[in-house]
């Protein structure tokens, strides 16, 4: 038999079917759009996102202007008018996927008074009830969850187990993952759990994110950046220099008069140069305290710290911006796991 020529070769390949277009990203408690920056940048297009935060919304529409970004609450909202504003920008039948993380703090260990009946644990019920609401009208093609590692505590594992039998239910191979920043090129210890669930039937992998080199240490991120702008009556973005976020309340406590700031503490938590930091999980205008011991970190510093490129802007006041940022899912992170789907789903 003759051996096939490089020509021959070649056509063989020229017949083979085109991979199908990707599924159109569907983003629910979208915030600032950490989780969607990652799948844009596997290469998804974010058709529609939701949040109850305008301000959130504000940001989302200046870094995803190609995308409908709906600042509302999806309680109200319900499945159906989600359906709707979708349908409304995509065809019937069209390849979805569909990502979030509903609000964590019911779940978050670091909420020591929090319980089972807390209503934000409800989200994911209603994470659920959207899905089924869309396979309706779209074949979702997967799903993506994060959330707090809290959710699987005993006081909340019951929601916990309620949501993978409810994607389950509704069709899902579900892959679960305990991941951490730091192993996605993220200086920051921030541990999550995120379930990947495809359509089940067609003969999908589990979903493997592969790990990503990045700035490990606090100095690695902002240790060459100038000093941030303090705070003054009607600030605007445009007077700050290097970037808009790069603003931070004055240090009007005397512990910022001393050397520097102990070390601890919730309010005055100071970050080491040569570790990454901890979770950025602020608190009400809590933001931690540079390295240096004389200021808190800007906002610029702190969407460094998670992740963000510098090209990414926060909109909002000062508490919005620190909220968008605190919930936000580092970027990187997301964009591994976007990655590995878009492995998957392409075979």
């Amino acid at each position: 038999m003759a051996k096939k020529t490089r020509s021959s070769r070649a056509r063989g390949k020229s017949k083979r079917k085109a991979s199908p277009p990707l599924p159109k990203i569907i983003s629910l408690f979208s915030g600032a759009g950490g989780l969607d920056h990652g799948f844009r940048a596997a290469g998804f297009e974010i058709s529609a996102a939701f949040d109850i935060s305008e301000a959130a919304i504000k940001t989302h529409k200046r870094n995803f202007p190609n995308s409908i970004a709906i600042a509302d609450d999806l309680i109200t909202l319900r499945p159906t008018g989600v359906s709707k504003i979708v349908a409304n920008n995509l065809n019937r039948g069209s390849r979805i996927g569909i990502i979030g993380g509903p609000p964590c703090q019911g779940f978050s260990r670091a909420n020591t008074t929090a319980t089972a009946a807390d209503p934000r644990n409800e989200l994911p019920k209603l994470y659920i009830d959207i899905v089924r609401k869309l396979q309706k009208t779209f074949k979702v093609e997967f799903v993506v969850f994060e959330n707090v590692l809290g959710m699987k505590d005993k006081k909340h594992f019951a929601a916990y187990q309620n949501l993978m039998k409810g994607l389950r239910k509704l069709g899902f191979d579900v892959t679960e993952k305990e991941l951490c920043a730091t192993d996605f090129g993220v200086p920051q210890t921030r541990r999550r759990i995120v379930l990947s669930a495809m359509r089940a039937g067609q003969k999908y992998e589990a979903i493997r994110p592969r790990r990503r080199k990045g700035p490990f240490s606090v100095r690695d991120a902002i240790g060459k950046l100038p000093r941030p702008k303090f705070f003054s009556p009607n600030l605007d973005g445009k007077d700050i220099p290097h970037h808009p976020n790069h603003w931070t309340m004055n240090p009007v406590s005397p512990r910022f008069r001393a050397k520097a700031v102990a070390h601890g503490g919730r309010c005055f938590k100071q970050l080491n140069w040569q570790k990454p930091s901890p979770t950025i999980a602020f608190g009400h205008r809590e933001i931690y305290v540079h390295p240096n011991g004389k200021r808190r970190l800007s906002i610029f510093e702190a969407m460094l710290l998670q992740g963000f490129p510098k090209s990414f802007v926060l909109e909002g006041n000062l508490s919005e911006q620190v909220e968008q940022v605190s919930n936000a899912v580092p970027p990187p992170l997301a964009k591994s796991v976007a990655s590995a789907i878009k492995r998957t789903l392409a075979g």
